[in-house]
C-alpha cells in the first residue's frame, strides 16, 4: 500500500496588502513587527487541530518542519510541535520533516529531544534530517560553504547517540562532542526511521541511498520527481540493492473540494498566496554563494525558475506541472494513480493546507481525502520499479 501523511508548513496568514510592493523577502529580514500574537494563538491551536483531525480520517502520519525568521511557518523548532502532538494522537506516524542539523551548535540536543518523543509515543516518531534552506545561512551568519559537511557531521553524532552505548565521542571539522550519552535512547531500535527531504539534490540523494533511508522529494514538478526517483534507484543498485517504493515520498501540495470547479476556483487564491508572498525572498536568500556547488547551479536554476518572484509561476501551471494537486475526489484519486504509475512512490506527503487557507476549507480537504482518497491510496501496490534505461 501507499502510506499519506498530512503535512503542514503552519503559515502566517495576515501579511499586508501592499506586501510586493514594499518588502523583498518573507523571510530573514521582514519584520516582526508584523506579527500579531492573539492571530498566531488562533493560528497555531487551529493547525493543531487540523493535523490531529489527519489521525481521525485515515491519514498514515502527520508531518511538521522547521523554519526560521519567516512568515512561510512558524516552526522554528519542530520537536516543540511534534511533542505537542505526542499526547494529542495515539496511531498516526509523526514525521519531524526535519529538524535542520547543519544548523545546531549541538546536534545530541537534537538526539535527545527526538528520543524523548519516540519514547513518549512509543515508536511513533519519524526523523527526517535537512540541511536548511540557504536564506536560514542568512539567520544564523553560518557560512553556506560549510552547511554540508556539517549536516554529515551532526547525522553522525546523532547516529552514535542512538546506536552506541556511553559515554563516547565525535571529533570532526564542525564538531566536537565529548561525553555522548544519551538519555533517553530510542524506543525503536536501532533507531527511528530516518527521511531526507530534497528538493533534489543529488548529494541527498546519493547520501539516502547510501544510507537506505526514504528520499522525500519537495517541491518540483513531475519531471523532476522522476528524474529524483530514478537517480535513488541508479544510487541503490550501485550499493547492491533495489529500491523499495516505500523507500521514494513525494511531497505535494493538495487541495480536494466537492467539483473539479470548486476546488479550483478555492485553491488559486490559496496557491498565489503561497507563492506570491509567503515563497519570495531574492535568488541570494534561495542560494547563497557556496550553498549550491557551480556544476549544479545552471541545472537548479532552470529547474526552479520563477520561485521566490511574484506572479512568475501560472496557477495552470503548477497544477499541469504537478507541482499541486487540485480537483474533486475523482480527479484527485485518478491524478495519484497516474503519477504513482510513472513514479513508483510509496509515500505521499500531502500539504493539506497552503497559503492562507481557511480553517473550514483545510478540515474539508482532509475529511474528503480521508473518505475518498487514502482508501484507494491504501490498495495501490508498493512494488518497486526497474531503473529506467
Amino acid at each position: 500500500m501507499v502510506q499519506a501523511f498530512g503535512f503542514h508548513l503552519m503559515p502566517y496568514k495576515n501579511m499586508p496588502e501592499d506586501f510586493n510592493d514594499k518588502y523583498e523577502s518573507a523571510w530573514v529580514n521582514f519584520s516582526n513587527s508584523h506579527f500579531d500574537h492573539e492571530l498566531a494563538n488562533e493560528l497555531y491551536n487551529s493547525y493543531l487541530d487540523e493535523l490531529e483531525y489527519c489521525e481521525e480520517v485515515g491519514f498514515d502520519g502527520i508531518g511538521v518542519n522547521e523554519h526560521h525568521q519567516t512568515a512561510y511557518g512558524l516552526m522554528p523548532s519542530p520537536n516543540v510541535m511534534a511533542g505537542t502532538l505526542a499526547r494529542r494522537t495515539s496511531r498516526a506516524k509523526i514525521a519531524i520533516l526535519g529538524n535542520a542539523i547543519s544548523l545546531h551548535e549541538h546536534p545530541q540536543r537534537v538526539a535527545e529531544e527526538v528520543a524523548m518523543l519516540d519514547v513518549i509515543t512509543k515508536g511513533r516518531i519519524i526523523s527526517g534530517f535537512v540541511r536548511g534552506i540557504g536564506a536560514e545561512s542568512y539567520s544564523f551568519r553560518l557560512d553556506p560553504t560549510k552547511s554540508k559537511d556539517r549536516f554529515f557531521e551532526a547525522h553522525d553524532i546523532i547516529l552514535k547517540a542512538w546506536t552506541e552505548d556511553g559515554p563516547t565521542s565525535y571529533h570532526g571539522e564542525h564538531y566536537d562532542a565529548f561525553n555522548i550519552n544519551s538519555w533517553p535512547k530510542t524506543y525503536q531500535k536501532p533507531h527511528p526511521p530516518i527521511w531526507c527531504p530534497s528538493q533534489g539534490s543529488k548529494d541527498t540523494i546519493k547520501f539516502a541511498a547510501q544510507k537506505r533511508y526514504t528520499y522525500l522529494q519537495t517541491f518540483s514538478s513531475i519531471k523532476s520527481v522522476k528524474k529524483s526517483f530514478d537517480a535513488y534507484r541508479e544510487a541503490a543498485e550501485e550499493e547492491g540493492y533495489t529500491a523499495q517504493a516505500s523507500q521514494l515520498g513525494w511531497s505535494v501540495l493538495i487541495y480536494c473540494a466537492e467539483t473539479d470547479e470548486q476546488a479550483y476556483r478555492e485553491a488559486e487564491e490559496h496557491a498565489r498566496y503561497f507563492f506570491d508572498k509567503l515563497m519570495v525572498m531574492p535568488r541570494d536568500f534561495f542560494f547563497p554563494p557556496g550553498y549550491i556547488p557551480p556544476e549544479a547551479m545552471q541545472q537548479i536554476l532552470k529547474t526552479k525558475a520563477g520561485l521566490g518572484t511574484p506572479g512568475a509561476l501560472k496557477f495552470e501551471d503548477l497544477v499541469n506541472n504537478g507541482y499541486i494537486l487540485v480537483g474533486s475526489p475523482e480527479t484527485i484519486k485518478q491524478k495519484l494513480k497516474e503519477y504513482h504509475s510513472e513514479l513508483g512512490f510509496g509515500v505521499v506527503n500531502m500539504n493539506i493546507q497552503f497559503g492562507n487557507m481557511t480553517h473550514e476549507r483545510t478540515m474539508n480537504n482532509i475529511r474528503l481525502l480521508g473518505k475518498h482518497v487514502i482508501p484507494m491510496l491504501h490498495e495501490l501496490e508498493d512494488q518497486p520499479k526497474a531503473v529506467q534505461g
